[in-house]
């Protein structure tokens, strides 16, 4: 989410109300922005379906524990490259994505491939905390992938245990929240703090690239046999061309820090 353009053009998905949703192109990626010079996703023109960011590709880290979600939910819609990715690579699931901005869902649906809503795939524009208030909705989420930041980008815009404790209660019993965590300094310990009051087992890993950090948060504690993460990172890579190797070598670090 760094800031890597001065200049912002593209106001045509400026719905009053909202923040504008705006594009750049450089060396053939489309990069999304609200209005402001922070990114807000990105997408190669010519790999319309390939997860650009790193720190995106790195909230599928859930591949690791979920190989075959029924029910993919994603907060905040972005470039929609998750979206696109759930619907895409998992024909048997169910994908819903949650959007307040509809801005933004003209702008993903117009510039970066989104798919028309279907059988399986249900973009809403709504608020985040009124999905995972929703009782109807508790208890049937598999992967609930978290990524809601306004234009500012200073910190993620739901950020309280209440929050947390909505999005665990739409999990299922062996389901995984993933969520980004960027912005101010203040913001990391708060995050993972609210996380911690709620979840059974938070994990996180840090960005290489960026000042993103990727955190994994479960129902119940998996037992996590590193073996058996790397034979799985292989399929992965494989399958989906992602670096789950580097993602399974941040989790075995993550472990041999927090025993320091």
């Amino acid at each position: 989410m760094n800031p890597e353009f001065t200049s912002i053009s593209n106001e045509a998905y400026a719905q009053p109300g909202h923040p504008p949703a705006t594009t750049t192109e450089l060396r053939g990626i489309r990069y999304l922005h609200l209005g402001t010079q922070w990114v807000q996703g990105a997408m190669r023109l010519d790999r319309p379906d390939a997860i650009e960011l790193e720190y995106v590709q790195m909230m599928t880290m859930w591949l690791l524990f979920k190989p075959q979600p029924k029910r993919i939910v994603q907060l905040g819609l972005g470039s929609a490259a998750l979206t696109k990715f759930a619907y895409r690579r998992f024909p048997d699931a169910s994908v819903t994505a949650v959007e307040l901005n509809p801005n933004v869902i003209a702008i993903c649906g117009a510039q970066f491939a989104l798919p028309a809503n279907d059988e399986r795939l249900d973009v809403r524009e709504m608020n985040a905390l009124d999905f995972v208030q929703d009782q109807a909705n508790h208890h049937t989420v598999d992967v609930l992938q978290v990524d809601l930041y306004d234009e500012e980008a200073r910190g993620p815009v739901l950020d309280t245990p209440e929050f947390y404790q909505a999005c665990f209660d739409c999990l299922s019993d062996d389901g995984v929240m993933v969520t980004n965590v960027f912005g101010e300094f203040d913001n990391y310990d708060k995050n993972l703090r609210a996380m911690e009051l709620v979840f059974d087992a938070v994990v996180w890993v840090p960005d290489a690239e960026d000042e993103n950090i990727v955190v994994l948060a479960f129902k119940n504690s998996p037992v996590i046999d590193f073996s058996d993460l790397y034979e799985r990172a292989g399929s992965i890579k494989k399958q989906f061309n992602l670096p789950a190797k580097n993602w399974v070598n941040g989790l075995k670090q993550w472990m041999l820090d927090q025993q320091d």
